[in-house]
């Protein structure tokens, strides 16, 4: 079995293994003419079932031809033009390069002793991320496994820095639109989700800064602590940017910690064109970045970075057998003292390779193309009769919902819009998202492919409209 371990004695096998795998996926790529093949959990788990886990095939070719049937066949391929669901993107090849290297190597980011250069590249990238930012030479920060971790990190500083004997007072405040583990998070920490102050957003989907400073005045008034203001840049569902530099004046004048969630929106500190639309988030105390997003890195790829690096005290911890409290006397770089995680991948690497290739500009060059074609997505669906669409798009989500020629309930416009949305994936042609408008069934493209077309989104809208009135036809014949 020593003959499966990467070593100075296997480096050939290694390489063969290694070349043949990315050879089948190569080849799949090449091949993949739709971004799903349709299959339901039902077909595909006995194909998973029957895998016997204590018998090996013994050989990485008869594994990867295993493979071929339980996973790289029936995968959603995101780099197909006509995935539009999620906020998944297509990635870029020096961004896989550096995935095959860091896998290989294997290094742990926790402490210097067990990476070394890895520490270094990565400290390099927060530094030039807050950069972008616009943050001082006090700023800091560390990669994450995704923006809920992130944001988790960063309601956990803002807990610490609102120095509150008593939590039940602690309140955070976010748009309506915010993600999820705002409300997650505020309960990881003690606080529970009642501690969370929805504020209604306009009708560009972007957070009412005048409720805001409403609701943060009346907290004051009862005697409760505005621990934090979390302003959203890049909204999951609309890739609505909050009024930054509105919310920061707020955040100053009531002692509030102010987060900024550019999970998504991130991509805009490397856009040649758009960098603008982030104007105030330099005055955040938080940000977090999901590069896996908009930077077309593989997952995971997120950080956390914060104005003042001090803060990131709250999350140390020191363990004699891994970073000792002598080492920071030593000058010792240990990223453990910043983060959450004790073991960590070099997922800086990938973005580390991106830039060295492709350069920022490059990469911004990407997102600017997508809020391009979000643009003129956005034109086609206000033209289209059969379709209302919610908002003008910031970035590059477009979230519509079919309209039938013909009278209809509004319950039967959702459950048509619902069962062209199922249908579609069910056909593999193409892959589109869901959401809820005001209680109403509404469809969504996230749009992160350069290499969708206008084309490509008018095919879909004809295929979701033909489902939807196919189900509105066969619901009328019924009744």
């Amino acid at each position: 079995m020593r003959s499966h371990l990467l070593n100075d004695a296997t480096a050939e096998s290694y390489r063969r293994s290694v070349t043949e795998g990315v050879e089948r996926v190569a080849d799949k790529l090449a091949a993949t003419r739709r971004p799903f093949t349709g299959v339901t959990p039902a077909e595909l788990a006995p194909v998973i079932d029957a895998v016997d886990l204590d018998r090996p095939l013994g050989d990485a070719s008869a594994a990867l031809d295993e493979l071929e049937s339980v996973y790289l066949r029936d995968a959603v391929y995101f780099h197909h033009p006509r995935y539009l669901g999620h906020l998944n993107c297509p990635v870029v090849i020096p961004a896989v390069l550096g995935e095959a290297v860091l896998s290989a190597v294997n290094s742990s980011l926790d402490t210097w002793d067990q990476s070394a250069g890895g520490t270094l590249i990565e400290r390099k990238l927060v530094d030039w991320t807050n950069g972008r930012i616009g943050f001082g030479p006090g700023a800091d920060g560390v990669f994450t496994s995704g923006g809920s971790q992130s944001n988790l990190q960063a309601l956990l500083l803002a807990r610490e820095e609102a120095k509150s004997t008593d939590l039940s007072k602690l309140r955070i405040f976010s748009s309506e639109c915010s993600h999820f583990s705002v409300q997650k998070s505020a309960g990881l920490l003690g606080l529970g989700q009642d501690a969370v102050i929805s504020i209604p957003v306009d009708r560009d989907k972007r957070m009412q800064s005048v409720v805001l400073a409403a609701e943060l005045e009346a907290c004051r008034a009862e005697g409760l602590v505005p621990m934090a203001i979390v302003a959203t840049a890049g909204t999951t569902d609309f890739g609505s940017i909050d009024p930054l530099p509105e919310i920061a004046a707020l955040a100053d004048e009531y002692g509030a910690w102010m987060h900024v969630d550019a999970a998504y929106g991130c991509g805009l500190l490397a856009s040649p064109t758009r960098r603008g639309l982030l104007a105030g988030i330099e005055r955040a105390d938080s940000v977090t970045v999901d590069f896996h997003k908009s930077f077309f890195q593989p997952v995971s790829s997120s950080a956390i970075l914060v104005r003042d690096g001090a803060t990131l005290r709250h999350a140390t911890y020191h363990a004699d057998y891994l970073n000792p409290a002598r080492t920071v006397a030593e000058q010792i770089p240990n990223q453990v003292d910043k983060s959450l995680q004790t073991t960590r991948r070099f997922d800086a690497l990938k973005l580390w390779m991106t830039l060295r290739v492709m350069g920022a500009d490059g990469v911004g060059q990407l997102f600017d193309e997508v809020c391009d074609l979000a643009a003129e997505g956005f034109a086609l669906l206000a033209a289209d009769p059969r379709y209302d669409v919610v908002v003008e798009p910031q970035i590059s989500t477009l979230v519509y919902r079919y309209i039938p020629r013909d009278a209809a309930s509004p319950e039967d416009i959702d459950r048509a819009n619902l069962h062209a949305r199922k249908a579609l994936f069910a056909s593999g042609e193409a892959v589109v998202a869901g959401t809820k408008v005001d209680g109403r069934q509404y469809l969504k493209f996230t749009l992160l492919n350069p290499e969708t077309t206008a084309a490509d989104i008018a095919a879909v809208l004809d295929l979701i409209a033909g489902y939807a009135e196919q189900y509105l036809g066969e619901t009328l014949v019924h009744a």
